[in-house]
């Protein structure tokens, strides 16, 4: 009997899981199904980029997953039952609908946008946070007159991206960035200092101690009674965890987020698996790990590795999941590599300049790369979970 893997979701994370678990798996009685709406992968870190004028490479899935025996199914999740272990899915391309079994599931469907219930947000603003998105504020970007002005309204780690990326690529634009606290307030000293003078080479006017409370179609209201005009609004203050996974009885956070232990395990259903932005796990420091692909690729590392050694019925091993560095592109020239502890406070070291847009962009390119070569230079599943024709018997089931 064939026991089947279903993983949800092709971003960062879901396509990481889906290649490490058809290496580790690759015998005759587990099959592996992936779920995504699109048929290709889409660089979720260089959106800001697409967002300016710029074209990503095309990085097809039917290439990508070719002899891993990964079966690719383009579709939208519409529900999980995890108590009948069915997920209900509708073809992308048409209204047929499937319902889908699995013995084990990875659940990896991310997050979008958040407009955090702001008047006017949902309606009027922009975000970056998918490639439609992407494209929608592409076009729009690419009709204003010189001169137009341009809000980006968050001053994370997207927001900085954004606006130094839309300023750098459109200078006749007027660039305007406001941000709740001090620009760059989780940075070590020397970078806000950098990114203060970037700001200031590009033009960008920053708002900082600003909370916008409400968006039109031609400005931002902020809390202290304010309107800064905006012919487009970009909303990066943060990002909301896809709603079906609250609809399910998986033990969830107050945001929606599956809680699992340090395999990436649901604490509440052990047929169950959760990464990247989906997931709320415990990190170093005893810190939840933060959205990101930082945490996202260990953390499906550490779920496959987890998936293989419990149908093997060998002990399971744990990855290290700790920070190292945050990376932050400032266009195309220009970085910042704000250095950090392991559980993701910034210490005064940190690298500016071209020489951090470089290393920004050995990182985007090692992930995408990792991603797309799902199966290159790991060690064959017979010398790491055991003979490849063992097959899955009860007492192995019960352990998984």
């Amino acid at each position: 009997m064939q026991h089947r893997i279903v993983v949800l979701g092709a971003g960062y994370t879901g396509a990481v899981a889906a290649g490490r678990l058809a290496k580790r798996l690759h015998r005759g009685d587990v099959t592996i199904t992936l779920v995504n709406p699109e048929p290709d992968f889409v660089e979720r870190v260089r959106l800001h980029q697409l967002a300016t004028g710029q074209d990503l490479r095309p990085r097809p899935f039917s290439e990508m997953f070719a002899g891993t025996g990964v079966e690719l199914k383009l579709a939208r999740v519409t529900a999980v039952d995890v108590e009948r272990k069915t997920v209900a899915i509708t073809a992308t391309d048409g209204p047929e609908r499937e319902v889908v079994g699995y013995d084990t599931l990875v659940y990896a469907l991310g997050s979008g946008w958040d407009d955090g219930g702001v008047p006017g947000a949902a309606e009027h603003a922009h975000d970056v946070s998918s490639r439609p998105g992407a494209l929608r504020l592409r076009d729009r970007l690419a009709a204003l007159g010189a001169g137009r002005p341009v809000v980006v309204v968050g001053g994370g780690l997207t927001g900085l991206e954004a606006a130094t990326e839309i300023a750098e690529a459109r200078p006749d634009l007027s660039v305007t960035l406001a941000v709740r606290g001090t620009l760059g307030d989780w940075l070590s000293h020397k970078g806000r200092a950098h990114l203060r003078k970037v700001v200031d080479r590009l033009g960008i006017t920053v708002h900082e101690h600003t909370a916008v409370t409400r968006v039109t179609a031609d400005a931002v209201t902020t809390a202290d009674g304010r309107t800064i005009p905006a012919e487009v609004t970009l909303w990066t203050t943060g990002f909301a965890v896809h709603p079906i996974a609250g609809a399910t009885t998986l033990e969830v956070t107050d945001r929606g987020r599956i809680v699992v232990d340090a395999t990436m395990r649901s604490a509440s259903h052990e047929d169950v698996y959760a990464v990247g932005d989906a997931a709320m796990a415990i990190g170093p420091g005893g810190k939840p790990l933060r959205m990101s692909c930082a945490s996202g690729v260990p953390m499906a590392w550490q779920a496959a590795d987890a998936i293989a050694a419990r149908l093997a019925g060998v002990e399971t091993p744990r990855v290290s999941i700790r920070y190292f560095q945050q990376c932050v592109s400032l266009g195309r020239e220009d970085g910042l590599i704000q250095f950090v502890t392991a559980d993701d406070r910034a210490v005064e070291r940190a690298l500016t300049g071209r020489w951090a847009a470089f290393y920004k962009e050995l990182i985007c390119k090692g992930a995408a790369w990792g991603v797309t070569h799902p199966t290159a230079g790991m060690p064959s599943r017979r010398r790491r979970v055991g003979h490849p024709r063992t097959p899955i018997d009860a007492s192995t089931r019960a352990a998984a």
